[in-house]
């Protein structure tokens, strides 16, 4: 099923629809600034479980990201922040850039990464913003890849395109226009570090 929302104004009744199917433990597709992602609520083992089946990894090996309204949501789940990261993560957020941070408890072990670290991200994507703050919490999210594609980072940005392709998996699919192809860049600040491993789209200063 695909429902349209648009940046300038997302209807609200269709965010609400697309939370309450989040709620209820569906995967949804949005748009976020750089690649559409699979979302799911964090509530939900079994529909994570979909997800990191779907990428070809088991739970503990899926690399998800946290996708969260604001710097103070995403401060709930990560170990606290200090001077030089949260200057970091305001002259970046929100945007674009996934940001990896060591996990606190509120990150349930089975969403971490081996190392007890998560990405997490702030959109400014109105329609993505918009589908978390009616949520309430962060959503575990995962990008959009081409099915079977032998070069791991290509990307589906056709909504109509995913519906087809992966209605199956995704409950809703929300067209928020064609999609970006260049993925997040990445920062890695777990464990003190402030490392640019991945150069995409959003700028970051370190």
């Amino acid at each position: 099923m695909i429902v349209k929302l648009y940046k300038e104004n997302p209807n609200v009744r269709d965010v609400r629809r697309v939370a309450d199917c989040i709620r209820e433990g569906g995967i949804v597709v949005v748009p976020t600034d750089s690649l559409y992602a699979f979302v799911c609520s964090m509530q939900h083992k079994q529909s994570v479980e979909k997800l990191a089946r779907l990428k070809g990894f088991s739970l503990k090996q899926a690399k998800f990201a946290l996708l969260c309204a604001d710097i103070s949501q995403l401060s709930e789940y990560v170990r606290p922040l200090d001077k030089e990261t949260f200057a970091l993560l305001k002259s970046a957020l929100p945007g674009a850039p996934t940001f990896i941070m060591d996990a606190n408890n509120n990150v349930g072990r089975n969403y971490q990464n081996a190392n007890k670290t998560i990405g997490v991200r702030v959109p400014a994507n109105p329609i993505c913003h918009a589908i978390i703050e009616e949520v309430g919490e962060p959503l575990i999210g995962t990008s959009v890849r081409i099915p079977d594609a032998d070069y791991d980072e290509e990307y589906l940005t056709d909504p109509e395109l995913i519906e087809e392709k992966y209605s199956h998996i995704a409950d809703i699919v929300v067209d928020g226009g064609i999609g970006d192809t260049e993925p997040s860049t990445v920062v890695d600040c777990s464990g003190g570090n402030l490392e640019v491993i991945r150069q995409g789209k959003g700028e970051v200063e370190l």
